[in-house]
């Protein structure tokens, strides 16, 4: 019998509220409060730097930031700067690993999960194995970070959908300054929406990890959200 995770669409989220979320769940999580969790969610712009993150690869400005309404947010995750935006598909697994102790294998299925998907939409994308991450042609289309606690995971994946990619002009992605991104409506020139796109990932995500999907109506941030299940 295939083992249940719980998904939450939380649609719009601030980064810290999504984060401290995160970090209640994973000790639930730890706890056996709960069970294996998936959230998927949009962040308003926001730069995030992760453990080994580097100030110098975002290229302008607080104030410019400000500006252009870009926040920052220092973050637990792995990894170095990234940028989330509306329309870029963001998944936090909650998932506990003790059985397994395995990051390497939990990350190779998140690699796949987000592979498998995008072939869905005709677009051929890979791994770099130095590198966390799924990428189209040389380019990042959906970056990956994660933190493990007591074997249990936090953050995720972004998969660039339909997301504005000229903010990523401000930093160095990942901390790359010779790699571009792209997303799945500039590769495919048509519009692709995010609820498009989470439908059949999460086909791919309970394929992948073997998980059923849970179905009901929960309130899990301060406002009602809608739980799914396949």
């Amino acid at each position: 019998m295939n083992s249940v995770c719980r998904v939450y669409e939380l649609g719009l989220v601030e980064y810290g509220e999504a984060y401290h979320l995160q970090r209640r769940l994973l000790e639930e999580r730890a706890q056996g409060g709960i069970g294996d969790t998936l959230l998927l969610l949009e962040h308003p712009p926001v730069i995030t730097l992760g453990t080994s993150g580097k100030l110098e690869n975002i290229l302008v400005s607080q104030q410019e930031l400000s500006r252009r309404g870009i926040s920052i947010f220092f973050t637990d995750r792995g990894g170095d700067v990234t940028y989330h935006g509306p329309g870029q598909l963001v998944g936090y697994p909650i998932i506990d690993l003790r059985g397994s102790r395995d990051i390497r294998r939990y990350l190779y299925s998140l690699e796949e999960v987000l592979i498998r998907t995008l072939s869905h939409f005709y677009i051929k994308a890979g791994r770099d194995e130095a590198h966390p991450g799924v990428w189209v042609e040389g380019k990042e289309i959906a970056s990956i970070g994660l933190k493990v606690k007591n074997w249990v995971t936090m953050h995720g994946f972004a998969l660039n959908v339909d997301v504005d990619l000229e903010p990523f002009s401000l930093i160095n992605p990942c901390g790359f300054a010779d790699r571009g991104v792209t997303s799945i409506s500039a590769f495919t020139s048509r519009e692709v929406t995010v609820a498009e796109v989470a439908q059949m990932l999460l086909s791919t995500f309970a394929e992948v990890f073997g998980f059923k999907l849970n179905l009901g109506y929960h309130h899990i941030l301060a406002r009602p959200q809608r739980c799914l299940s396949l």
